[in-house]
């Protein structure tokens, strides 16, 4: 069985609904400009969007800290975004969907990270990034170290996600392995590679298959239709676990699922539940949100995988930065025959 019966969902929310999650990391707006392409420019070989709406959702961190109270968890988010109309913005919609943002501080003179993606019946065309990757001010990442560690106590877990625009330094890291080590405070984190850091000893690394042989430094020689199959990516899983020594490592395969992969024991390959790809923005963040709030509920790293496999199946799905709700999982797992 690839999925969790329903009852199992229904323990796992049940559960959650009194976690506390930690979310540390680099936050955007996602601005999206829907429209319909009819004719080219007479001016370059390009197509003319028509303007019809625009949206904006939380981005990056933010949206695994909204992915989290989508599911009924409490979650709080620790970063630095810009002193700007977007930074309001950021805040207005994460508040709307019940992220605390306490510890969401603002620098001056840094922009908002804004990802702009146009779409065109349904199809990303293209994505224009605004954006700064210079280091923060010392003085803000003093205060954000701060406000995290401040926050622990009482955390069932806490998530970093790393987009190398500057909030997730090897200062942050250590400190955040150190104190949460001292805890026993789960700890999951989504890599940068292009970022390097020392991510040895956390409790979860969720790279994508890019980012598995990026961070070892290899090329991916391609990938078979068996992903247990495949020697280059069990020897990657085999090298990172070895590396890296994370207590877990689940590597998204897009359309073939995802590798959850421990020490001294068996790969598992967990199959894609996804009925229809829409739109991947976000996938990620839906995964290693979905997966913490089930360790966090109790569940093994076997259920949580299949719990967050079945979230990503449900997220992508739909067009944008999108969350899958906990009626959506629940609709999800009975459409599949689960009781």
């Amino acid at each position: 069985m690839e999925t969790l019966a329903v009852r199992r969902v229904e323990e796992l929310l049940r559960t959650a609904a009194r976690t506390r999650i930690l979310v540390v990391g680099d936050v955007m707006l996602d601005q999206f400009l829907w429209g319909k392409v009819d004719r080219i420019s007479p001016e370059a070989p390009v197509p003319v969007l028509e303007f019809e709406r625009e949206s904006y959702m939380p981005g990056g961190a933010a949206n695994v800290a909204r992915n989290l109270t989508a599911l009924g968890a409490g979650a709080e988010l620790f970063a630095v975004m810009g002193r700007d109309e977007s930074g309001r913005r950021l805040v207005q919609l994460l508040e709307g969907e019940r992220v605390g943002c306490a510890g969401l501080l603002a620098q001056a003179h840094r922009p908002t990270s804004i990802k702009t993606r146009i779409i065109a019946h349904r199809q990303q065309v293209v994505r224009v990034d605004r954006e700064s990757r210079l280091p923060l001010d010392p003085a803000i990442c003093r205060r954000l170290r701060a406000a995290v560690v401040r926050r622990l106590d009482e955390a069932d877990a806490v998530i970093v996600g790393d987009y190398a625009k500057g909030v997730v330094t090897q200062r942050l890291l250590d400190e955040l392995k150190s104190e949460c080590r001292r805890r026993g405070t789960w700890l999951s984190l989504d890599p940068k590679p292009a970022h390097r850091l020392d991510l040895q000893g956390v409790s979860l690394l969720t790279p994508n298959r890019k980012e598995a042989f990026e961070l070892l430094g290899r090329p991916d020689d391609g990938r078979g239709p068996d992903p247990l199959a495949d020697a280059g990516l069990v020897r990657a899983a085999e090298d990172l676990l070895a590396q890296l020594r994370p207590a877990l490592l689940l590597i998204t395969l897009g359309e073939q699922g995802m590798l959850l992969c421990c020490s001294r024991q068996p790969l598992v390959h967990i199959p894609t539940v996804a009925r229809e790809v829409f739109d991947v923005s976000g996938a990620g963040d839906t995964v290693i949100a979905a997966f913490t709030l089930a360790v966090a509920a109790g569940a093994s790293p076997l259920e949580a995988a299949r719990f967050s496999n079945q979230a990503a199946g449900v997220v992508v799905g739909k067009l944008g930065t999108a969350t899958v709700g906990a009626s959506d999982l629940l609709a999800s797992d009975r459409s599949q025959g689960h009781s």
